[in-house]
């Protein structure tokens, strides 16, 4: 009997390309058993067939630059889209759909930039886009929310999405080193970018909280229009107070449905938080990625793994060729891609109309009288305190006393507003810092 066979072309041959190569390879017959077929690497696209040093050694007749080429072979049914970018990969996903080829992608910046488009193109060509490895890497939260929690009502989702982000804020928490050497030791290890602004910017949980929107409130939202704070507001001081009172400070993705309706609105926010520690999310540290789901029949949830990597980052994509596979055996035509396009449109919430606690930190002059008109501006914009923590005098030639405060659910218009008060008074050293309190 002939062993069935399903042709795949690799657009990129690069960390995880390389990695998808050495999984197949090394796992072909475990592969073959669970789907009855064989996935063969037919070609590759990359830039330069003569490049040395990559990840992976591949037959040089398989390499080529001629994208339309390997794009229109008959033998190649499954095209995986691993370049990276928005504006080369979205061309080569568009034309791979165009020749009715099945599109697996790792690329999260193209599915939140274009991902209506590139899923409506599919839908009228009967094709099949899967994005396993584009959300957290190994962990398979898109599969979970697809299919497993796909008779639930989500909620809720608060995560942990970008490992470089948890690696430096893991660090600074353990040894209260300053954010600008764990960030150069991030970069020595590997797991930031030499230009780490979409990592420490929120710029690339953005990206990947804008396709788990999608998946869990079945609409789009303009990634630009998610409220997005990088870490680099954190100080090692930050980190002890949170400690003092209970709490870790991590990266979150947060986003929440306002009402149980179809189109009620909806939250999506990337910034620092603090966390409680009994709270599994508290214990998620190093490059690790983990997503806590709260929904109507189940509850809370949490999906825990390697966020990247080359292995962890392939193994999503060969998941997602082998369920390609089974869909084209089983003749479902199946568009397993959710939602290519919103049925409801639903209201992205203001930042400034958010409703959460806040860690509030003052640096202040010791002066008698500043905690008593710190509070009162606060109680006049409506921010209700929970805690109050103030140091002991130190002296004008030392720097600010600091008063840290923990607020009671509170407006952000009305924090923002009470903060713009607050630091025009003459016995405010430096400006507020401000860091989030993620609620459950």
């Amino acid at each position: 009997m002939t062993t069935r066979t399903i042709g795949v072309a690799l657009l990129g041959l690069g960390n995880v390309g390389g990695g998808v190569v050495k999984l197949l390879e090394a796992n072909a017959a475990a592969i073959e058993a669970r789907l009855g077929a064989r996935l063969v690497v037919r070609t590759v696209v990359v830039r330069d067939p003569d490049k040395g040093n990559r990840v992976v050694d591949v037959d040089r007749s398989l390499l080529t630059t001629d994208l339309e080429a390997a794009l229109a072979r008959p033998d190649v049914d499954i095209v995986c889209e691993l370049m990276g970018g928005t504006t080369l990969a979205r061309t080569a996903v568009l034309a791979a759909i165009a020749h009715k080829r099945h599109v697996v992608t790792a690329n999260k910046a193209l599915l939140a930039e274009h991902g209506a488009e590139v899923f409506t193109a599919a839908e009228h060509a009967g094709v099949d886009v899967y994005y396993e490895a584009a959300v957290c890497g190994g962990v398979p939260i898109i599969r979970v929310l697809r299919e497993g929690l796909a008779s639930d009502r989500i909620e809720a989702i608060h995560g942990i999405v970008n490992g470089t982000s948890n690696y430096i804020l893991s660090t600074m928490t353990e040894t209260r080193r300053p954010f600008a050497d764990i960030l150069k030791e991030a970069q020595d290890l590997g797991y930031a970018e030499a230009d780490p602004t979409l990592d420490i910017g929120g710029g690339d949980a953005a990206h990947k909280l804008a396709i788990l929107v999608n998946l869990c409130f079945g609409t789009t939202v303009d990634v630009h229009a998610i409220s997005t704070e990088g870490i680099d507001v954190v100080d090692p001081i930050d980190l002890g107070y949170a400690e003092k009172f209970g709490y870790v400070i991590k990266p979150l993705v947060i986003a929440r449905a306002h009402g149980e309706e179809a189109d009620s609105p909806i939250e999506a926010r990337v910034h620092a938080a603090l966390i409680p520690n009994n709270w599994l999310l508290a214990d998620v540290s190093g490059a690790k990625n983990a997503v806590y789901v709260q929904s109507y029949a189940l509850g809370p949830s949490m999906y825990y793994g390697a966020g990247a990597g080359m292995l962890p980052t392939a193994m999503a994509v060969v998941s997602d060729m082998i369920e390609i596979s089974r869909n084209m055996f089983a003749r479902a035509g199946a568009h397993a891609a959710p939602r290519p396009r919103p049925a409801v449109a639903r209201p992205l919430i203001p930042l400034s109309d958010i409703k959460t606690q806040y860690y509030l930190r003052f640096g202040v002059s010791d002066q008698p009288g500043v905690l008593g008109q710190l509070m009162t501006i606060l109680g006049a914009h409506g921010v209700s305190i929970a805690q109050v923590v103030q140091d002991g005098a130190r002296g004008e030639t030392v720097g600010p006393v600091w008063v840290v405060v923990l607020t009671h659910i509170a407006r952000e218009g009305n924090v923002r507003a009470a903060l713009g008060d607050i630091d025009q008074l003459p016995f405010v050293r430096e400006p507020a810092r401000v860091i989030r309190i993620a609620g459950r």
